[in-house]
């Protein structure tokens, strides 16, 4: 387990310049909207980036939903 711990940090820091440098185009059409004074724009990347953020969530939910029930139950009878 501390191995697969390791390698995931491993490549983490080896592709992080690479995750980094996608983000090139959000942050020039940014920089574009401010000079313009463009709020929609800030807000459509906004959004982007919260759905960005969810859906992941989401996924994770799905792929371990029993064991999320499991534990809520172990913890309110824990609780008793």
């Amino acid at each position: 387990m501390k191995r697969k711990i390791v390698f995931i940090f491993l490549l983490a820091v080896l592709f992080a310049d690479a995750a980094y440098s996608q983000c090139s185009m959000c942050k020039k059409m940014a920089t574009d909207a401010t000079e313009n004074n463009d709020t929609s724009i800030g807000e459509q990347l906004n959004s982007g980036i919260i759905y960005l953020l969810v859906i992941p969530y989401i996924i994770l939910f799905l792929l371990f939903r029993k064991k999320i029930k499991s534990f809520w139950q172990e913890f309110k009878s824990a609780g008793r």
